[in-house]
């Protein structure tokens, strides 16, 4: 993340405003900047967000896994095989913390393999009754599933840290009415991370960490780019002191090309250097 405008203030306001959960247009208001500065503000966040989400450790002992289906209410089919919605598939630890991932369906040979990247062997995997899930019953996991349409719940055998999850994650969304598709990542790793760490307080000192981290990587990317660049300039026309090789032409064209004692594009008046480029 650049350096941005905004006063230390008030990027501490809107950070404690994007935790609490509020609209960029609410912030907005609170922080007495413009709507778009506050959107703009709370994207740059998703994207610290969904970069620095954390690598999980891989779940063992008592799993959950489910798969959701996002968007918004249409006519026709609901729940699974219902068009024009976003396919997210979802592992929770018991008392402990939950991955998610957009997936393109629900087949086994696309859920097995996340499930084998994310989860111990000989683990407890719990799911519903879903076909896909078959596969489980030979693996190198204990699958034990739960028939929603009899019960919820049997002693230990249930899903419903997992779906509690889904009821968490879709509240939070519905108050934007509607998100972009290409940003629905984001907003889905916002809610995993908001359910893995859900203390606020905890929530606002990792964000302003991850700002001040990101800012302090952006100006060590800068000064290290303008060093390699100074290195480059000192061995050429320019670090000479001679007419400079390459001349930005504001309409576009190919640069004129000069050496060290002729007349250069610029005396010529054929072209004139944009401001800042020399």
């Amino acid at each position: 993340m650049r350096k941005s405008r905004l006063s230390q203030p008030v990027q501490n306001k809107l950070i404690e405003l994007f935790v609490a959960g509020a609209t960029a247009r609410t912030a907005a208001e609170l922080a007495g900047v413009n709507k778009n500065t506050a959107a703009y503000y709370f994207h740059r966040l998703r994207l610290l967000i969904f970069h620095r989400c954390e690598h999980l450790e891989m779940f063992d002992g008592e799993v959950e896994a489910d798969e959701s289906y996002f968007g918004g209410c249409r006519k026709g089919k609901r729940g699974r095989g219902a068009a024009g919605k976003v396919v997210v598939f979802g592992l929770l630890k018991r008392n402990g913390k939950v991955y998610t991932v957009t997936v393109a369906n629900t087949q086994s040979a696309t859920l097995l393999p996340i499930i084998r990247e994310k989860v111990r062997l000989d683990s407890v995997v719990y799911t519903d009754c879903h076909s896909a899930y078959n596969v489980l019953d030979v693996s190198e996991f204990n699958h034990l599933r739960i028939n929603h349409r009899t019960c919820f719940a049997d002693r230990q055998n249930y899903i419903n840290g997992i779906e509690n999850f889904w009821s968490q994650a879709k509240r939070h969304l519905r108050k934007f009415n509607g998100i972009p598709k290409k940003h629905f990542e984001l907003y889905l790793k916002e809610c995993e991370w908001r359910f893995n760490n859900d203390e606020m307080k905890s929530q606002i000192a990792m964000l302003k960490q991850m700002v001040k981290d990101s800012l302090t990587s952006y100006l060590g990317q800068s000064q290290k780019i303008l060093g390699l660049f100074a290195a480059n300039i000192a061995g050429t026309d320019i670090g000479n002191g001679c007419a400079p090789d390459i001349v930005a032409y504001p309409n576009g064209k190919s640069p004129a090309t000069t050496q060290c004692g002729t007349q250069s594009a610029v005396d010529n008046e054929l072209t004139k250097p944009l401001k800042g480029e020399l």
